[in-house]
């Protein structure tokens, strides 16, 4: 029979998993509990990094549906749940593991997908979705502005058309 404290924290971890975009593990041996809080901050207001039990946890993921992680879950392990912008919660991984090189990023899930540690360094290496979404919306203007000037170009460029032929009609008529 499952202890009432285990099944608790399996039905939290299993409702983080559900409710997360992202999950990433990492290993933090090593680390000290201020770097741990630095850490946190640095992943952003969208995430929460929280140290599990591997099995406990192992067993969270398989009740939410995520079973391509099993793998990862040995030695002392550390899940961010992303809830918000995956990028920024990778650049920050990436960045503070940079500089302390005992944060091991091992693998993680977006949207159901399996991503391994070099995938995620990756989308760490992405512009944020804010960034991406004004170059999307600058693109589009520019293709809009030029779509106008061609339909205007058109009317002119006829117009100008129909003068000159009207200009040479009244030469050849004057000169006969």
């Amino acid at each position: 029979m499952a202890r009432p404290d285990k099944a608790a924290a399996v039905a939290e971890l299993t409702e983080q998993f559900r409710s997360s975009n992202a999950a990433v593990l990492t290993e933090y041996r090593g680390l000290t509990v201020a770097q741990l809080k630095t850490l946190r901050r640095s992943l952003g207001e969208n995430a929460q990094y929280a140290v599990v039990k591997n099995t406990l946890t192992k067993i969270a993921a398989n009740e939410a549906g995520i079973t391509t992680l099993d793998d990862l879950f040995n030695g002392p392990t550390a899940v961010a749940f992303v809830t918000g912008d995956p990028v920024e919660s990778a650049k920050g991984l990436r960045d503070f593991a940079k500089d302390n090189p005992n944060l091991v990023i091992k693998g993680g899930v977006l949207d159901g997908k399996a991503l391994s540690a070099d995938e995620i360094k990756k989308l760490a290496d992405l512009e944020s979705r804010e960034v991406l979404l004004s170059k999307l919306a600058g693109a589009l203007k520019g293709k809009q502005s030029q779509a106008a000037s061609v339909f205007q170009a058109l009317p002119s460029k006829l117009v100008r058309t129909v003068d000159a032929l009207r200009a040479k009609q009244d030469e050849q008529g004057g000169a006969e």
